[in-house]
């Protein structure tokens, strides 16, 4: 890579990062301009437009790196907790927790603009998570827990719970560390991850008893007016 290349790297870079600080301080991506971004990297507005053609190709660009973060994220912890709930959960929920204090800036983009900001960032969001708990689905219908449910649509419906339970506990456990002072932050925490490990106990005894052919699914067209 020649050294006008490396630089041009750089300074895309540094557009992106300015652009994911300046929306996790309390402030939506929609709310920035380009001309504010590009101050706070220390260019030009005109150097903005040689790396993107406008403010949604930069949310989008940031949707797929932060995206995939995510997914890298949530592959482990699957291979992780998937192939044995009980004796692993505390250490899955640990990686869970440690990898959202390393880069809590992606949970926090991504869980605020699926909400807000630009129709473009939210579909991208939307589609992005749709895959990510399309993967969930895929790895419980390999672990052994799992195998007497046949029904793709029952896995899909599962991979969906826990996406968006690790969705909530992320931002329950940034909360806790951005807001609540110590040593109140230590049993505060200490008590979320208790919280966090029930949840996963009782969702997974859950799965070892479903039975679809027990459950009363009622179809709306048969129901009476």
């Amino acid at each position: 890579m020649s050294i006008r290349e490396e630089r041009k790297q750089q300074s895309r870079k540094a557009i992106l990062d300015a652009a994911l600080a300046l929306s996790t301080t309390g402030r939506s991506f929609s709310s920035l301009s380009l001309r504010e971004i590009s101050r706070h990297v220390g260019l030009v507005p005109a150097a903005f437009y040689r790396h993107f053609q406008d403010m949604d190709e930069l949310g989008l660009e940031l949707v797929d790196q932060m995206a995939l973060h995510l997914r890298n994220v949530l592959n482990q912890l699957s291979q992780q907790c998937f192939q044995a709930p009980d004796a692993r959960t505390r250490q899955s929920l640990d990686y869970l927790f440690h990898a959202v204090e390393q880069f809590p800036e992606a949970w926090m983009f991504l869980i605020a603009e699926r909400w807000g900001g630009s129709a473009s960032l939210r579909q991208a969001i939307t589609r992005e998570f749709n895959f990510l708990s399309t993967d969930l689905a895929h790895a419980l219908a390999q672990v052994e827990a799992t195998q007497h449910i046949q029904s793709e649509q029952d896995l899909k419906v599962l991979g969906q719970i826990l996406f968006e339970l690790a969705l909530s506990w992320a931002m329950q456990w940034i909360d806790l560390h951005r807001h609540v002072e110590l040593p109140q932050r230590t049993d505060a925490l200490q008590q979320f991850r208790r919280q966090a490990q029930t949840q996963v106990q009782l969702l997974f005894r859950g799965i070892l008893h479903w039975d679809r052919s027990l459950a009363q699914i009622a179809d709306p067209q048969n129901l009476s007016t």
